[in-house]
């Protein structure tokens, strides 16, 4: 058996954070002495280097506990969502840190040389559409788009081309948007309907959802040089390829504001 001093020297792990992780529940001592001192077998070690594991992939103390309940084949698909959400995270990162560089240089008087986003105006052509709306919370979007291709499916619609999201509301809310999900379909049907074609400004985003900001301050920052133009429509992403099996620095999306000229 070995005192908590023991095993926290040998772990390298402070004794105050053994008794919070015996107060969790996440590793018990093997035995507390009539004296208040907890005692550990030498095997527990492998149990705290798990927990450890764990914690430093980003899983809360409050995840860990059920976590280690879990055989490695059931902790796969958990460790592989992490993977996904750190690189999503790691890309959002990035994209922060590009953007400070571009305006250290623009503040320094000194030009970026490269322009990451390049907005051109294409005429949209006519799409045959299949789309669901609601007025839902950001965190809600993938399951939105899961019903979309349900429907769909049980509507027996053909996917002919992308799927795009539009924002209907005249204020951007993480909480609340009034939002239509499209998928372009080869059928008519219920629920179907033409988009007629129109004028955009576009640009192509490269990369993680998270950074469709980055997107969007091109297309502003285009408007604001540009005030022959005018938005007369709601914004919209075009996503293009299935981000359940595309690299995230892989993922490309179109980002489209209708306009006209005034």
């Amino acid at each position: 058996m070995l005192t908590i001093g023991d095993f926290s020297r040998l772990s390298r792990v402070t004794p105050r954070m053994l008794r919070h992780y015996d107060a969790l529940g996440l590793l018990r001592p093997e035995a507390v002495g009539d004296n208040g001192y907890r005692y550990y077998r030498q095997e527990q070690l492998s149990d705290l280097l798990r927990i450890q594991w764990l914690k430093n992939y980003g899983f809360s103390l409050g995840e860990i506990g059920p976590l280690l309940e879990l055989e490695d084949s059931q902790l796969l698909p958990r460790l592989r969502q992490r993977r996904l959400d750190l690189c999503r995270e790691l890309s959002r990162q990035q994209g922060i840190i590009h953007q400070i560089e571009a305006d250290i240089l623009r503040m320094e008087g000194i030009a970026f040389m490269e322009n990451q986003y390049h907005v051109v105006l294409i005429q949209d052509p006519e799409q045959k559409v299949f789309s669901i709306r609601e007025t839902i919370g950001v965190n809600q979007y993938h399951d939105f788009f899961e019903r979309l291709y349900r429907e769909a499916g049980e509507r027996g619609l053909t996917q002919a081309g992308p799927i795009q999201m539009l924002y209907h509301d005249k204020e951007f809310s993480y909480e609340r948007s009034d939002v239509e999900a499209q998928m372009v379909v080869a059928q008519n049907g219920p629920g179907v309907k033409v988009n007629p074609a129109c004028l955009c400004a576009a640009v192509q985003h490269r990369g993680a959802y998270e950074n469709l900001h980055l997107a969007y301050d091109a297309l502003c920052a285009w408007l604001a040089e540009h005030t022959d133009y005018r938005i007369c429509g709601p914004a919209m992403d075009r996503y293009f390829g299935d981000p359940d099996n595309t690299p995230v620095d892989q993922l490309e999306t179109g980002v489209l504001f209708p306009v006209e000229k005034v």
